[in-house]
């Protein structure tokens, strides 16, 4: 069974943005979600929810350079029917990166949200997780981005997407409030 507006919806109230323009983002979601019968259906409106995973380990962080944008930024796509946001993003990483991928032991955790123009006219309201990379070199399949790796914290926050600059931060306190592996 995949997510429906009301989970999306109770998923993205419970967040706490930590930014203003994340404040904006999640203000644009809800806004969006009281009108989207099928938030997460890419065919039934323009506007839709997207998932995307903030890989990380040891090493930092997984960053991609798209193979269409080209820049850096972290795995993730659209939700296929029936599938909630969470399996999507790790769907994704794993597709992306060709890189095993793992929520962290306590369940799903949605480190940021965001909005952003994509092709075709369409916006993205995209939640982003945190996942756990195998301790690995990426081997992405030859159809995604070959250009995929591991970068350190700085290095990662230095080459980024201005999208992804806020939430690297964030994603890198909540890997080191895990604890040890």
């Amino acid at each position: 069974m995949g997510a429906t507006t009301v989970d999306v919806r109770a998923l993205v109230e419970g967040h706490q943005p930590a930014t203003p323009r994340e404040a904006a983002a999640r203000a644009q979601f809800l806004a969006e979600l009281a009108r989207l019968d099928a938030p997460c259906d890419e065919g039934a409106d323009p506007t839709h929810v997207t998932a995307s995973a903030l890989v990380v380990g040891p090493r930092g962080t997984v960053l991609h350079r798209h193979k269409r944008l080209h820049f850096w930024m972290q795995p993730g796509g659209h939700i296929d029917a029936g599938e909630t946001p969470p399996e999507a993003a790790r769907r994704e990483a794993t597709e992306e990166l060709g890189l095993a991928v793992a929520h962290p032991g306590s369940g799903p955790r949605l480190v940021h949200l965001d909005v952003h123009e994509a092709a075709l006219g369409h916006t993205h309201l995209d939640l982003c997780y945190l996942l756990l990379g195998a301790d690995e070199d990426p081997h992405p399949p030859p159809d995604e981005s070959p250009d995929a790796r591991w970068f350190g914290w700085d290095e990662a926050l230095a080459v980024a997407d201005v999208a992804l600059v806020e939430a690297l931060p964030l994603a890198r306190a909540a890997y080191e409030g895990l604890g040890p592996p």
